[in-house]
This record gives structure tokens, sequence and C-alpha cells, in this order.
């Protein structure tokens, strides 16, 4: 299982454990992702997300998945997010028709 959050693509850092007597050893810092379905409303459906915990409070600090997607800019969003967004986005203007 890749350490990769799918939305935002936060992954893996490396640094070093520090003794008291200053010695440096390497380490990985890994990031805690779950598993998780969110519901997104345009779409209708539940969608199986890897996510990491601190993008799965923001995703509700936004209101659900959709807003998370809409109000977040592209450019910040991992590959599978911005697929998403663009499926949402498409969903909605059909919607509205």
């Amino acid at each position: 299982m890749t350490r990769r959050c799918n939305l935002t693509g936060k992954g893996v850092l490396t640094g070093n454990n520090v003794s008291h007597a200053n010695n440096r050893t390497r380490r990985r810092f890994l990031p805690n992702i779950q598993q998780k379905f969110l519901l997104s409303d345009i779409l209708g459906s539940m969608i199986r997300v890897k996510l990491a915990t601190a993008t799965l409070r923001t995703v509700e600090h936004c209101g659900g998945l959709d807003n998370f997607l809409k109000n977040t800019r592209s450019s910040r969003l991992a590959p599978f997010a911005r697929r998403l967004k663009k499926r949402i986005l498409v969903a909605e203007r059909k919607a509205h028709r």
C-alpha cells in the first residue's frame, strides 16, 4: 500500500532521530493514511479514498467532499482528486441544465 493521500498527495517524509549525544540516524515520518468511503452528493455515490486523517478533518470542515474539491485549487490536489473534481463539476453542470 502506498503511503500517499489520494486527495492532497501528502506522503512519507524523511529525517533524523537525534540522540542526547547528538548522534543522528535516518528515520521515516509516515502519514496516518486511512481508507474511507466518502459520500459525493453531486455524483450520488460513495467513493473509496485513501486519505490522511488531517485531510479527513479538512474535508469535514469544508462541508463534505464536493465542497472541498470545488474550493481547492487543482494545483494543490493529487491526480486522483483532479479527476474526481472534474467528474463532480461536469455532473453539477448537467444537473443545473
